[in-house]
This record gives C-alpha cells, sequence and structure tokens, in this order.
C-alpha cells in the first residue's frame, strides 16, 4: 500500500513535468518513465526535490525534480539572483562569475546558468572553456564579483552533475547566506518564474587574463627556487584524468621551473566520460594504474594528479621496495604543512602570528608538527568553506601557512578559497626536489616526519547505500551510533564521546558531558580510546554514503621500523574495523 501511495504521488507530480514550460525532450524522457512498467526510475527521478543544501546541488543527470536538469539548475540560480539582489541592493551593478567543469552537460548548464543571472540585470564573467575550480575562486576575488557558480561533481562518477555557489570571499557559501539563497531558491515553486532569457550585454566570456594572473599568484607561493633550479629536470608524471587540470597544472609546473612533465596521452583527453578509468578519483589506485604504468615506464621521481575539476590531488611515490605506492590524503596533507613550516622557519619567515588549518577528521599527527614550531592550528569541519571561514576570521591579523583535509584537499593560498590542486600539485613537486637536495628520496622524507612527530596511520571506509531506502539506512546507523556507542575499540577503552550534531563531549571515564565550541552543528560523531586511537563517523553531503575515518597510533624510531609500523597498524585498523561492524 505505501508503494502504490508512492508511485500515485510521483505520476502527480511527473505529470506536471508534460506541461508547455518543459522543453520537448524533456516531456519524453518523462513520458518514458511514465509508461515504464518498472516505476523504479520514476520514483527515483521524482519522489523528492534534488534540495539546494549549503554547498548548492550534486545528484545524477536526468530529467525529473530530484535530477540535474536546465530546471533544477535553473531554480537555483534564479533563486541565487534573487537573494544577491537583496544582499547588494547598494550596488549599482552585481556581479557573478561563472565556470565549468569537463562533464557532460556542464557548458550547456554554465551558459544557461550565465543566461539566467544576466536576464536579472546582473552582469557574468562566463569563463571560454572548462577551468578548475580553484580558479573560479580566485576569479572571484580579482575581478570583484559578489558570487559565483562552478558546474561541476568533483569526483563522483560520470552520471552525476553539480552546481556549487560562492560568495565575495571565493569561498563557498555558509551561514547567514546559505539559509537565505535556500529559503530563496525554495520559493521558485513553478519553471515559469526562471528567468531564461539572458541580455548578451551583460555575459562578459573571461579566460587567457585570469589564467595569468591564477598562474602568477601561485608562483609567488613557491619558497625554494634554488632547489628547483637545481633539479628542474626531476621526473614528473602527471595525470588530470581527463579534467580540466590538462592545461593549468602543466603550465603552472614549467612557471614553477619543472622542465621534465610527462604526460599520459590517453587521460590528456577532456571527457566526462573519463574512458579509461571506472572512477575518476585520484584517491582510488585504479584510477592512477596508467600514471604509475607511465611512471614505471621513464623511472620517475613523483606521481601527481588531479581530478575532473581539479581541486583534489593525487600522489604516487616509491617505497623502500621501488614500488609505485599511492599515499593518503592525509600523508599529503602532513607533508605539504610540514613543508610550508619547515621551510618558513628556515626562512626566517616565522613571526609568530602563523597559523594552519585542518578538518576534524584529518590525521592529529599535523598537531604534533605544529606544536613543535609553535604555530596555532585550528580544527574545522569537513569541507573547504570551513576552512575560508577560518581564514576571513583571521584576515588581517594572522598569516596562513596552509590548509587540508583529508579527502585529497590542500590550500596553500589566501588568494583563492577553496580546496586547489593546481597548487598543491606544483608545491608537491618543489617538495619532492627540496628533499633530493637534501639527499633524501620522498619515501625516506615521509619517514622523517614519522620518526620526528609520531607515527600514525588512516584508513577511510565509505559504506554505499543508494535511493530512497539508503537514505534511510544511513540515518538508523547514524542513530545506532548514538544510542549504543562503543565500549572499546581495537582493545582500548573509548575515553572521549565527541557528538557535533549536540556539540557535546563527554568523558566516559569521568562521567562528565562539556560543550564543544563549534560555529554551527555537524552530523558526526568520533570516539576517542586511550592508546589515541580515533574514529570519525559521518554521512556524506554530496554522495549516497556513510564515511568512516579510522586513524591508529604506532611507534617508529628508524627507517627500518616504517613497515613494522605499518603492519602492526593495519592490525589494529582491522580489530576496529571489527568493532564498528564495518
Amino acid at each position: 500500500m505505501e508503494n502504490e501511495e508512492l508511485i500515485k504521488t510521483v505520476t502527480e507530480k511527473a505529470k506536471g513535468w508534460l506541461g508547455e514550460g518543459y522543453d520537448e525532450e524533456t516531456r519524453k524522457e518523462v513520458e518514458r518513465m511514465l509508461n515504464a512498467d518498472d516505476k523504479t526510475e520514476l520514483i527515483e527521478s521524482f519522489y523528492k526535490d534534488l534540495e539546494f543544501g549549503t554547498g548548492g546541488l550534486r545528484g545524477i543527470m536526468g530529467a525529473g525534480s530530484n535530477r540535474m536538469n536546465i530546471y533544477t539548475v535553473g531554480a537555483a540560480t534564479q533563486g541565487l539572483a534573487n537573494y544577491l539582489k537583496e544582499a547588494f541592493s547598494d550596488l549599482p551593478q552585481i556581479s557573478v562569475v561563472v565556470g565549468h567543469d569537463v562533464r557532460n552537460n556542464s557548458r550547456k548548464f554554465a551558459e544557461i546558468v550565465a543566461a539566467i543571472f544576466s536576464a536579472n540585470g546582473i552582469k557574468a564573467y562566463l569563463f571560454e572553456n572548462f577551468r578548475p575550480t580553484p580558479e573560479l575562486s580566485f576569479a572571484i576575488r580579482h575581478l570583484g564579483c559578489q558570487s559565483g557558480v562552478n558546474i561541476t561533481a568533483s569526483h563522483n562518477p560520470k552520471e552525476y552533475n553539480g552546481y556549487k555557489a560562492y560568495w565575495a570571499d571565493g569561498a563557498q557559501i555558509i551561514a547567514p547566506h546559505d539559509v537565505n539563497i535556500i529559503d530563496n531558491v525554495n520559493k521558485i515553486k513553478s519553471v515559469s518564474e526562471i528567468k531564461f532569457d539572458g541580455n548578451p550585454d551583460l555575459i562578459q566570456i573571461i579566460g587567457k587574463e585570469v589564467d595569468d594572473a591564477f598562474l602568477a599568484a601561485i608562483k609567488e607561493l613557491s619558497l625554494s627556487p634554488d632547489v628547483i633550479k637545481r633539479h628542474s629536470d626531476l621526473k614528473i608524471v602527471y595525470t588530470p584524468i581527463h579534467g580540466t587540470g590538462v592545461e593549468m597544472i602543466p603550465a603552472s609546473l614549467k612557471n614553477y621551473g619543472f622542465t621534465n612533465i610527462i604526460h599520459v596521452p590517453e587521460q590528456d583527453v577532456p571527457s566526462g566520460d573519463f574512458p579509461t578509468v571506472e572512477s575518476p578519483n585520484p584517491e582510488v589506485p585504479s584510477a592512477m594504474a596508467m600514471a604509475i604504468a607511465k611512471a614505471k615506464e621513464v623511472g620517475a621521481d613523483l606521481v601527481v594528479a588531479s581530478d575532473p575539476d581539479a581541486d583534489r590531488i593525487g600522489c604516487v611515490i616509491r617505497d623502500n621496495k621501488g614500488e609505485y605506492v599511492l599515499i593518503n590524503g592525509n600523508q599529503i596533507v602532513m607533508i605539504l604543512l610540514n613543508y610550508l613550516m619547515t621551510r618558513n622557519a628556515e626562512l626566517g619567515k616565522l613571526k609568530g602570528n602563523e597559523y594552519i588549518v585542518k578538518t576534524i577528521v584529518t590525521t592529529e599527527t599535523i598537531k604534533s608538527i605544529a606544536d613543535a614550531w609553535n604555530i596555532k592550528m585550528y580544527d574545522c569541519y569537513t569541507g573547504f568553506k570551513w576552512i575560508a571561514a577560518v581564514i576571513r576570521d583571521n584576515e588581517g591579523t594572522s598569516r596562513y601557512l596552509g590548509g587540508g583535509e583529508e579527502s585529497y584537499g590542500f590550500l596553500a593560498e589566501e588568494f583563492a578559497r577553496d580546496k586547489d590542486s593546481v597548487s598543491a600539485i606544483s608545491l608537491m613537486a618543489e617538495i619532492c626536489a627540496w628533499a633530493k637536495d637534501k639527499g633524501m628520496d620522498f619515501l625516506q622524507m615521509l619517514q622523517d616526519i614519522y620518526i620526528k612527530y609520531g607515527f600514525s596511520r588512516e584508513e577511510g571506509i565509505s559504506v554505499v547505500r543508494k535511493g530512497k531506502s539508503g537514505a534511510e539506512e544511513i540515518v538508523a546507523m547514524m542513530k545506532a551510533f548514538r544510542t549504543n556507542p562503543p565500549k572499546s575499540l581495537g582493545g582500548s577503552k573509548v575515553a572521549i564521546i565527541k557528538d557535533y550534531a549536540a556539540l557535546t563531549l563527554t568523558d566516559v571515564a569521568a562521567g562528565t558531558v562539556g560543550k564543544l565550541e563549534m560555529p554551527t552543528t555537524s552530523n558526526v560523531l568520533q570516539y576517542f580510546t586511550e592508546d589515541g586511537t580515533k574514529v570519525s563517523i559521518r554521512p556524506s553531503g554530496t554522495e549516497p554514503k556513510i564515511k568512516f575515518y579510522i586513524e591508529v597510533k604506532g611507534t617508529m624510531a628508524t627507517n627500518a621500523d616504517y613497515d613494522n609500523a605499518i603492519s602492526e597498524a593495519n592490525k589494529k585498523i582491522a580489530a576496529v574495523k571489527a568493532d564498528l561492524g564495518i
């Protein structure tokens, strides 16, 4: 009976998409779903509206209220335009930047977004072609705009697309603007309210001038130009995995002074179908397989990759057996921050007002490094909008050195306010040269960090639960972990429980409950054990999955202890996973 009622509801909703306000292609697609014997696709396409959340939109492309299409994108843009006219009513001309990635329909959606803004009297700077997400963030500040929109689904599968909204500081939107924009988007009840007919006079195509300015700003981040001169022929294999980094990242590496950039030709082809990989995600080993094969062929010193919108970085190094291995996002952030702190100290640039930022699920070893240099570290929620918020709060008083998160994102600069693989890859190549200059390979440098600051090993596990039933199962899992927290993990008692939804910190042994100081609530749970193990649990905000982040501690006194430290840590991680039932 419940399913019959659901089918009836979605059928009536879908019939509304057969009206004259929708184009012929959409009407035909909806008719096909309505006439199909199997109503699964109809239900998934219409059982809810694709929500404009705090990060914008992300979903599977297709017809329907729960899909990415010109009407859901149009409603989001109209709502954002309405709010911009309220928020900046004193400006004679409001302006925005519109960018996009290589995905199917991305250019089409970007052009529609620019048209809707222009139809609302807002000037739209539209990139001439695909560009990295961080360049969109940079362009907002560079051009003095009030907002920006990037059409991208980052590293999601090819069926997806997305819509990221940015504010005047170049960061993704947080309170109070996020709630206000959502309210305005939710007020759009009919397709007739969306102004699709653009004003060409208010659309300006941008490209090379912004590219050049962005690359010049990234070059200023370099801390070891002399080292690069000595190792300019470093063998660097780079792959954009069919994405937007294909031109900008090699250009930045060359701008830094590197002359031996080795491509993976098959993956230099921009394509929303991502034809050579199952998943265009540089944190997935299979996505790096072709780059690793190329590295073996040429004997590369470093292998780097970016995801489709070039905000995430992947990195492969040689292990002590000479094999190429993927390092994880925690290690990437740790290596970059260690270099920036160490090199600034070597150059006498630390004045006492510097700070770094990491997310709450990222390795705690970073805090040990920061403490050693007497540099302030901020912990924030997952997502670079929160790192950007810390930068904004400290602007003009403290100096930002860098920040990152375990999900392969890093931001080395203040002139952009979203994670940036262009600058991160440029700096990672510089770090490789810096290590080589000190007589170390990349692995030895990583081991040196562990010896100085303590060994840690991390593993992320994503449990995928698709569709309506999957979303309900994820809710039930989070409820179970809250009401029945584990007593121990991996053989060590749980000492502290942090619940960011309630903003409470429970000291299990003392039986006390304190308050967490955070800017807002978030659906995240954390368990800390007596032996230093940390487990974080959160539903993904962009994908149908619940994520588990496990970090365990170990001992490592010399380089020779590395393999054993990994082995022991892996055993402990396996025990923790068993205790969690995953």
